[in-house]
Parts: C-alpha cells; sequence; structure tokens
C-alpha cells in the first residue's frame, strides 16, 4: 500500500535550489536508508514529508489517515514533566483510542434501542481492532521496555526531563517517538548520542517494526541492519536502489562502471565517425561522408547517462617528525570518578598503530584517553609518553575551535610561524572548506563543517600522536570514508574513541574496550573485538549449564537492568518446564478474555466490561512475573 507520493518536489533557499523534480513513493513495510552528502537536502525533504516545511514547487499526498512524525532534535518540555510522562505522550493517540472505546461500550450500555445499539456496537467493533492492532493492552510494558532499551534505568522515570544532559534528552525524543508509532517514522540521525550496545538494541527494534520509515544516518553499519531500500539524494536528483547500505553502494559501483564502458562506446564511435568524415569527406566517396555527417548529428544529440559522483574531501594528514617506538607506556593505570572507571590497566601503544577506544556511554573512554595523554591526571599507577611524541587532540564538542574567530584564524596554529593565511586556506580546502568559508565565524558553520574545521585544525599541528574523540560526528558518509584513508595513511599513531563500528573495522589495529570498571586490551579490529566477545559469551553460557542448580535459598538473584545494575528479584526454585506450562495456561486465558473484551454484549453490561478489564490487566501483569521466573529458572538450570 503507498502511504506517501511526491510529484516534481522542488525546495529552495535564497534563490538556489537544493532539489528539483523529485518523484517517489513510500510503501509500508518499507525501510528507507536516505543517503548523500552534507548539504543535499536530506532534513529539508524529511521536514517536506512532515509537514514541517513547505515546498516552492510540486506536491506531497498523504494518504488520508496515514500519521507521519519526524524525530524532534529540539526537545520542549513541559515544567515538571518526568522522563515518563514525557514517553507517555507518544502514546496520545493510544490514550485516546482508549477513552473512545469506553465511551462507545458506555453507549452500547445506555443504548435505548436495537437501532443505537447496533451502531455503537459497529464503533465498538472498528475501535477495539484498532487497539488490538497497536497492542494497546500492553502500554506499560511498551514503555519500560524501549526507555530500558534506551540506556534509561528505572530510578530515573520520576526525574524531570529538564534535569538530563542533552544527549540523554535526544534519547528521550527518540524514545517518544517510538513509542508513537506512527505509519511512517522520519528518522534523522537516531543513533546520535547512542553508544554501541543501544545502537544494536534500536537496530533490532527497528528492524521488527511493521511500520514504514526513512533514516538519514552516516552509520553504515546502522543502515545496513536496518534499511531494505535506498535513497540517494545528491546533487538536487534521488537515485532509488534497492536494499541496504552494502547492496546500495555495490549497485552503485556496478552502474558506475556500466555507464564509464557505454560513454567509452560512445566516444570510439564518434571517434570513428569524425575520423571517417574526414578522410572521405572530400573525395569519391563524399556522399558515404556526407550520410556519416547526418549520423554523427543524430549520435551527438543522444543523451549519454552519467552517474553523479559524490566526492569526499582530500584530508590527508602531514608528514611528522618519527617518534620513539614505544609511544604511550601505561602501567597499572586506575582512575574513578563516583564510580571506578578503570583499574589496572597496563598498554604500551606502538608507533604507527591506530588503537580505537569504544565503549558504554558513561564508562570513561574520553576520562582514558586523557590519563593516557597527561590530561588527567590517574588515581594510581604512571603513563609515559615516548621520545619525540607530539599530542594533537581533537575534542567531541569541538571546544578547541573559537566560534567568534574566522575559521581561518581559529586553524591557525599559536606560536608557529612557518604557516601563512595561503598555505591554511589550501589545508581547509583539503577537508572540503573552501572560498569565502574560510572567512565565516566558526560558529555560522554547521556541524559537519565544523568537525571538518575542527580535523584540519589538528593536522595543522603537525603531531605525530593524534587523539581524537568521536571524530566521525556530524561527518557525512563520504567524509568518512576520507578521514579512515587519511588515518591509514598516516605515518604516526592514532588513538579514536568512536561508536562509529564501521569506522572502527576500517582503521583500528587494536581496541581498547572500557566498560563495568575496568578497560581491556583487544588486538584486531572492531570485527575481531566482536568475535572474542561472542566467544566469551558462548563459553560462559557453556560453563554456566554445566553447573548443578543451586538450592532454594542460594539462588542467585537476577539482574534485570541492561548493565546489571537494575533491580534484582528472587524467585522460589521451579523447573522451567512446568514455568512454560503455567506460561501457556495464563496465555490461553488472555485469549479468552481478549475474545470477551470483543464482543459488544460485554459491553452492554458495565460492570461485566470492567471486571473483563481488570481480568485482562491481572493475567498481563502474572505472565510478565511468569516470564522472568522462567528466565530465572533457566539461568538456575545452567
Amino acid at each position: 500500500m503507498i502511504l506517501i507520493t511526491a510529484q516534481d518536489l522542488g525546495r529552495q533557499y535564497a534563490g538556489d535550489p537544493i532539489f528539483t523534480d523529485l518523484a517517489f513513493e513510500v510503501r509500508a513495510g518499507e525501510r528507507i536508508g536516505l543517503v548523500g552528502p552534507n548539504g543535499a537536502g536530506k532534513t529539508t525533504l524529511m521536514k517536506l514529508l512532515d509537514g514541517t516545511e513547505k515546498p516552492e514547487y510540486g506536491k506531497v499526498y498523504i494518504r488520508p489517515g496515514v500519521r507521519v512524525s519526524l524525530l524532534r532534535q529540539q526537545p520542549d518540555f513541559e515544567p515538571g514533566q518526568t522522563l515518563m510522562d514525557v514517553a507517555r505522550t507518544g502514546l496520545a493517540s493510544l490514550l485516546d483510542l482508549q477513552r473512545e472505546l469506553e465511551e462507545a461500550a458506555q453507549e452500547m450500555a445506555e443504548a435505548e434501542d436495537d437501532r443505537d445499539r447496533e451502531r455503537a456496537g459497529r464503533r465498538y467493533d472498528e475501535l477495539h481492532e484498532q487497539v488490538l492492532h497497536q497492542d494497546a493492552y500492553s502500554i506499560e510494558h511498551r514503555v519500560e521496555e524501549i526507555l530500558s532499551g534506551l540506556g534509561f534505568i528505572e530510578a530515573e522515570f520520576d526525574r524531570p526531563a529538564s534535569t538530563f544532559s542533552g544527549g540523554q534528552q535526544s534519547r528521550l525524543m527518540l524514545a517518544k517517538l517510538l513509542l508513537e508509532s506512527p505509519d511512517v517514522m522520519l528518522l534523522d540521525e537516531p543513533s546520535n548520542h547512542l553508544d554501541i550496545e543501544t545502537t544494536e538494541w534500536l537496530e533490532s527494534y527497528l528492524s521488527r517494526q511493521p511500520v514504514a520509515m526513512i533514516v538519514v544516518s552516516h552509520d553504515r553499519y546502522f543502515l545496513d541492519k536496518v534499511a531494505n531500500k535506498t535513497w540517494e539524494l545528491n546533487e538536487g536528483k534521488l537515485e532509488v536502489y534497492p536494499g541496504n547500505y552494502s547492496q546500495y553502494w555495490r549497485l552503485r559501483c556496478e552502474r558506475a562502471k556500466l555507464l564509464e564502458r557505454q560513454a567509452e562506446r560512445f566516444e570510439e564511435k564518434t571517434e570513428k565517425l569524425e575520423a571517417y568524415i574526414r578522410k572521405y569527406g572530400a573525395g569519391q566517396r563524399s556522399t558515404q561522408a556526407h550520410d556519416r555527417e547526418r549520423k554523427l548529428e543524430k549520435h551527438k544529440a543522444t543523451q549519454v547517462e552519467t552517474i553523479r559522483e559524490i566526492i569526499g574531501p582530500r584530508m590527508g594528514f602531514e608528514e611528522v617528525d618519527r617518534s620513539g617506538d614505544i609511544v604511550i607506556e601505561a602501567r597499572k593505570l586506575s582512575k574513578s570518578f563516583d564510580k571506578q572507571l578503570f583499574d589496572d590497566l597496563n598498554v604500551a601503544v606502538l608507533r604507527g598503530q591506530c588503537v580505537g577506544v569504544l565503549g558504554p556511554n558513561g564508562a570513561g573512554k574520553t576520562t582514558l584517553i586523557k590519563t593516557l595523554i597527561g590530561q588527567e591526571k590517574a588515581d594510581s599507577g604512571e603513563v609515559k609518553l615516548g621520545h619525540k611524541v607530539v599530542v594533537g587532540y581533537h575534542d567531541q564538542g569541538l571546544q578547541s575551535l573559537s566560534y567568534d574567530t574566522t575559521v581561518v584564524r581559529a586553524v591557525w596554529p599559536e606560536d608557529d610561524a612557518d604557516w601563512v593565511e595561503g598555505d591554511l586556506r589550501a589545508l581547509l580546502a583539503r577537508f572540503g572548506l573552501t572560498g569565502d568559508q574560510a572567512f565565516q565565524k566558526v560558529g555560522q558553520l554547521s556541524g559537519g563543517e565544523k568537525a571538518k574545521a575542527a580535523l584540519a585544525r589538528l593536522c595543522a599541528t603537525s603531531a605525530n600522536l593524534l587523539v581524537m574523540d568521536e571524530p566521525t560526528n556530524h561527518l557525512d558518509i563520504w567524509s568518512c570514508e576520507s578521514l579512515e584513508r587519511s588515518i591509514r595513511e598516516f605515518e604516526g599513531t592514532v588513538l579514536v574513541v568512536s561508536h562509529d563500528r564501521y569506522f572502527l573495522n576500517k582503521v583500528a589495529d587494536r581496541i581498547i574496550y572500557v566498560a563495568d570498571g575496568l578497560a581491556r586490551v583487544v588486538e584486531g579490529d572492531y570485527e575481531a573485538f566482536q568475535r572474542l566477545m561472542q566467544k566469551e559469551k558462548q563459553e560462559a553460557a557453556g560453563k554456566a549449564k554445566a553447573k548443578p542448580a543451586p538450592a532454594h535459598d542460594a539462588a542467585p538473584a537476577r539482574s534485570t537492568g541492561r548493565n546489571g545494575d537494575a533491580t534484582k528479584k528472587k524467585f522460589p526454585y521451579r523447573k522451567a518446564t512446568e514455568l512454560e506450562s503455567d506460561i501457556a495456561v495464563v496465555e490461553a486465558e488472555i485469549v479468552e478474555v481478549e475474545d470477551l473484551l470483543a464482543q459488544p454484549a460485554t459491553w452492554r453490561d458495565q460492570g461485566k466490561a470492567v471486571r473483563a478489564q481488570d481480568r485482562h490487566k491481572e493475567l498481563k501483569a502474572k505472565l510478565e512475573t511468569l516470564f522472568e521466573h522462567w528466565e530465572f529458572a533457566v539461568e538456575s538450570e545452567w
């Protein structure tokens, strides 16, 4: 079913078109990855579909009754609203639907004749079908599932929303949209502010949803997991490809080669016709030559299809002085703030290596890299920088750039007389900032442009140890690829914090994983790290299965939180098979109660309807507890 149709769509700013003549359809169940360079108009297109902005040309047709929602980047909370209050606003339409259902039931109960009762019954049936379709009987479970999946813990549910950090507020806005579950979700960089664990949860959640969605993201792993169709917006035109990001890129490359061969054959034919005309234009074969002229004219009138190339900035870091073989040496390094971040860490970073640092939000990744380069003091242990090591630091918040100065001045290295303005402008151009952009105030730049300026400033330091904290934030896919290539070609050493798994897989020689108060070193790229984690999980599961079931009073409490620090619950020992039988009985009774709620006759007796609703809630709660008990039993039997 077609949910959205666009015809001849165009949008411009200050007289310059962003895109023109776009035509596309969005169908139910499509998960569309929208890619393109920064500035191509991806966010603008999303706003046109949401109705936030209006097109100068063409129109967007949304099927009647279809709900379209855009992920809001700027939170707007009412005073006193808690995290749970804000999340539940995403269910406003569902709560309204439940109220309408109750009103319809009341109408049936109070109907004075068969005609009114039949009309109310039809309305009730329609509403009840919608309630069942949207799984309205498990609202609280859905809210808790999504908030937990996005990294919130139960203790934060009643905390005022305005007291959370900017990144947490962005996650809350994402939770609100997921709970709203519109017919078409418009997700603009949904994995921003998410760590790898939470991003993986979101990938799994979105890939299970039956709704249509359009996702703007520079996270190539994320697009591979979520998208089943890809749109490329570039130079004002939209190209549609089947499949996820990897399939899109493979098809795009194949198409580029095909069009290149077609263009070569076109040129070859043109040259042959022109050569024949030159050779025989005035001789005995002039008639044939004139015929070739007509063919050449017709041939040149043929439009040769070309692919619109997307070329990222060249980037590239300067040649640097050679450091000692050991760049960083840390021994028994420990650090705590409110909690222990890492303890007894021993690591040596060698010249030429790229070391990736990853872990959950708040685990201490930034603190670790600052401690390794001496910007933070360790609680215990020691860290040494090697011979002739010069550190260049790229901070996540881009605070190294003065927002009130021009870009060229912000990038200019302090106390370095070797740089002149022309050289710095050439450097900025290499990182994708050209022309008048060099003389704009930093604060006027877009997020992507600021990120490029910060990388150019890092390059200008001539440091042989580049320390980067989330350098791919705000960069488009092609700029990420340029940075990956630049790091691989760099002759010095790189220490980089990132949640971009694709990026880490391209650049990292080893991984430092920070989590649960420890930091561990894993040799290899991100995929090697992932394989090791999976192997360790399997080995732990195997060892757990080999253990005898614990006694009733020694049963370990099951942690219900994502990080193992949520409320612990204990259950009396029972076999998992017994619990499975109980679960089946409760599920069967839930089906019976839902069938009862679906019958108009139930709602003619208000007392009976209320009892059925109460019983449904009671059974749902019982089922949830049984599932928790079953999980506990399975773990105990391991």
